[in-house]
């Protein structure tokens, strides 16, 4: 037989597709598995290598578990929202509805033509009115649990792609779609509050089964800290500065205060404040910073002292400079921090040069110099009520007298803000929202969902950060809902965020019309048993659809805490120069490409075979070869097969079984590469055969069939069997996983005379016995005189003769 892998594949595929048989089944009686891959975003440009890399992974699972018996769900969509789309539906005048009708009929296209086993009855498109219908019912919902506003900030701003940017997505200072310079810009934006559900997000990573790097991910972004709220009077004045610090044992170090440029205690207080001028040209300087530059470690500190106005130490009573400085954040904490220059670096520098006192409180450390920083063991030291204690007495100590006194208390921080949740393009999720002058902020009635994106080609985004929709006359007037006055439609859309955000969740129950699930198939299906995705997703995605998820758990829609079992991450494949790919670059890989010239087992086989599936690998053409050859190496074995012979090979059957075990289990660890390795030694030792018996084979295609399922398919058909697609996922024999025999090597004098088969551990007598019958060693013994024989257990046999 001839390798023809395009009619091979086209033919299996056909056969697959047309008779449905990886649609998933509600409430069937078999165990339930439902495994996911972050769904694309479909651009112009088609699928590309990381695509199938990332889902060949599950796909290998998903199909293997079918084998198991499971009721599989491994469903597939698109995250069609966006910039992306829209501006290449801008550079090429097209609209984006037509663009992403494109994009998604070549993906699908692409998909079938890889062989992955999606359900593709259960496709979404998150562009549908009928999903987003459900995406503005979950923010209705947030709305009416306060848990969605809007407020006047300074918000990251992408001048070149126009639109806000969350703090996840300009990370840096920098956009992370163009790369551009992030600016300040004020405006109202709206906002989740996702600062509220903080801890429960922490505390649910208990509850998964997430990479150790993907909780680290987002332990450090939720950024949880231990410490106190303190009040600090202000001098002569009614008001309280209250800060956060993780330190109250350092209180008494404390020698100058610092607030944010948007402090409301300088609004306040601007009548006491002498040097109201020079304070008022900080804050205008700072709103013209992007946050990256305000934090940044490295940066020259800046800042003013606030003349005028004073805090007082509320355990030493000592009156306390206030400076106002951009390092210092109204998202984190409370916009205001006490300064400690003998122990914190960022404000030792800015005692130094603005000339303030530094206090050692912690022995150790020459102050003179730097600041001491290494404090968490210390003892405490000019501080006259927690002095000789340990850091964490001082703590405990300090938190203990500030509650009493009534001014401070033990708290909890977190880093992690709420997410700025609107964009000032077309394409995306209509905000429903209506504005009116007399009632304020009205909810969409739900019965008017959805509420659609005008049909228009007025779809330019403007340069004053407002929505192209608030130019459409037709979608912006409206009447309001409840006293049916004149009012206007919200015309910012949703982040592309909003979608990804609860799409695992419609797969479950894609076509109904009345809710975004029903909750009997959310019982059915349960929890995302596994999940992979990119690692770039950890801290945007994956943190937003767990706040959203737990937020529908706490309102009684989805009936489990957390929406992911599993999660696991594939690494990146780099270009042939071990570069990022990029088209700039030229170092683009087209999976189509490959597919027509290998063949699409070849393309799987090679994704899975390339590397460690976490770490980022470069592409190599010799590799692709060498899969290549691996496939024709196993069509060639059929001409081998004694298909009469239904029993393993006895010399092979160590062998195969301990192939399936490593197989099986290095599949469910992601360790595809050992794996496929290991079928190689496999198939080399059945090639080294004159012949192999019909179920060596079969149980090479078996094993063979998740990652490469057309050319098993086609090869187990010709073997006269059933599909692949529910055959039964082989199993191996525990008391078949090491030889009982072994092969012992017999030499006369210590030259090899013959090799001989013996029981495992066998003694030395039966041994020796066995080596002096051999026929081949008695034709260099007969007529001579033993010496002695030497035994050396499992492996060698000399007889010394004269």
């Amino acid at each position: 037989m001839e390798y023809k892998h395009l009619e091979i594949e086209k033919k299996w595929q056909d056969k697959w597709f047309n008779s449905d048989v990886f649609k998933a089944v509600d409430f069937s009686e078999k165990e339930k598995f439902y495994g996911l891959v972050e769904f694309p975003y479909p651009s112009g440009a088609g699928m590309h290598v990381g695509h199938i890399r990332a889902y060949t992974s599950l796909e290998i699972i998903s199909r293997k578990r079918r084998m198991e018996g499971y009721n599989v769900l491994f469903p597939i969509g698109f995250d069609a929202f966006g910039l992306p789309t829209e501006n290449y539906a801008l550079k090429n005048k097209i609209h984006p509805r037509i663009v992403t009708d494109q994009n998604i009929k070549t993906f699908l296209s692409q998909l079938k033509s890889t062989g992955f086993s999606f359900d593709y009855s259960r496709v979404i498109d998150t562009t549908d009115p009928d999903y987003y219908h459900f995406t503005q019912w979950i923010f209705l919902k947030l709305y009416e649990k306060g848990l969605a506003y809007r407020d006047r900030t300074y918000v990251n701003f992408c001048p070149e792609c126009k639109v806000v940017l969350a703090n996840e997505e300009s990370q840096g200072g920098k956009c992370d779609r163009c790369g551009s310079e992030v600016i300040q810009l004020e405006k109202n934006v709206w906002f989740l509050k996702i600062s509220e559900y903080a801890e429960k997000l922490l505390q649910g990573l208990d509850e998964v089964d997430f990479l150790p790097r993907i909780k680290t991910e987002q332990e450090n972004w939720i950024g949880k800290s231990t410490g106190a709220h303190i009040n600090f009077k202000i001098k002569n004045s009614d008001e309280v500065l209250k800060v956060y610090t993780t330190r109250p044992d350092t209180i008494y170090g404390v020698t100058f205060m610092v607030v944010a440029p948007e402090h409301e205690l300088l609004k306040k207080l601007k009548d006491q404040i002498v040097n109201l001028k020079q304070v008022e040209e900080y804050q205008n300087k700072a709103k013209n910073k992007t946050e990256f530059e305000r934090i940044h470690v490295n940066k020259d500190k800046t800042g003013v002292l606030v003349e005028g106005i004073k805090a007082i130490n509320p355990i030493t009573n000592k009156e306390v400079p206030i400076f106002v400085a951009d390092y210092v954040m109204m998202g984190y904490g409370t916009g205001a921090i006490m300064a400690v220059p003998a122990h914190d670096t960022r404000d030792f520098e800015f005692a130094t040069k603005f000339n303030i006192e530094k206090i050692a409180v912690i022995a150790g450390g020459d102050i003179a110099k730097e600041a001491y920083t290494d404090i968490e063991n210390g003892k405490l030291i000019n501080s006259e009520l927690i002095n000789g204690l340990t850091v964490k007495e001082a703590k405990d100590k300090i938190i203990a007298y500030l509650e009493e006194h009534h001014i401070g208390e033990a708290t909890s921080n977190y880093k992690m803000k709420d997410w700025a949740f609107n964009r000032q393009r077309y394409w995306g999720e209509p905000i429903p929202i209506i504005h009116c002058p007399k009632c304020g902020e009205v909810m969409v009635p739900y019965e008017e969902l959805p509420l659609l994106l005008p049909k228009t080609d007025q779809i330019m985004p403007t340069d004053t950060g407002e929505s192209p929709l608030a130019n459409i006359e037709e979608f912006v007037n409206c009447t309001c809902p409840k006293c049916g006055g004149k009012a206007k439609r919200e015309t910012d859309t949703m982040p592309q965020w909003a979608g990804s955000s609860w799409y695992y969740l419609r797969f479950i129950d894609p076509h109904n019309h009345n809710e975004l699930a029903s909750m009997d198939k959310l019982k059915y299906w349960g929890q995302v048993d596994w999940y992979n995705g990119g690692m770039e997703h950890v801290t945007r995605h994956l943190i937003y659809s767990r706040f959203w998820h737990r937020f529908l758990y706490d309102c009684g829609i989805v009936p489990y805490k957390e929406p992911y079992k599993k999660r696991t991450a594939q690494g990146l494949i780099l270009g042939p120069d071990g570069e990022k790919m990029s088209k700039s670059r030229g170092n683009v890989v087209n999976p189509t490409e490959i597919i027509n010239l290998y063949g699409a087992d070849t393309l799987r086989l090679y994704m899975m075979f390339i590397g460690d599936y976490e770490q980022a690998t470069p592409w190599s053409d010799n590799g692709v070869k060498g899969c290549r050859r691996f496939i024709e190496k196993v069509w060639r074995l059929f001409d081998k097969v004694d298909q009469t012979n239904n029993a393993y090979t006895p010399s092979l059957e160590v062998l195969i079984n301990n192939t399936i075990k490593k197989v099986g289990e290095d599949f469910e660890a992601t360790k595809f590469n050992t794996a496929i390795s290991a079928l190689m030694v496999l198939v080399n030792e059945y090639t080294a055969k004159e012949s192999i018996s019909k179920a060596d084979f079969e149980v090479l295609l078996k094993l063979l069939y998740p990652v490469a399922p057309h050319i098993s398919e086609e090869l187990n058909e010709a073997l006269g069997n059933d599909s692949l697609v529910f055959a039964p996922w082989p199993t191996y024999d525990e008391n078949k996983l090491h030889a009982s025999t072994i092969t012992v090597v017999v030499q006369v004098n210590g030259k090899l005379r013959d090799k001989i088969e013996v029981d495992l551990n066998a003694c030395d007598d039966v041994v020796k016995n066995a080596a002096l019958s051999s026929e081949k060693v008695q034709q260099f013994t007969n007529g001579m005189t033993i010496v002695k024989v030497i035994v050396i257990k499992n492996k060698l046999v000399n007889i010394v003769v004269k």
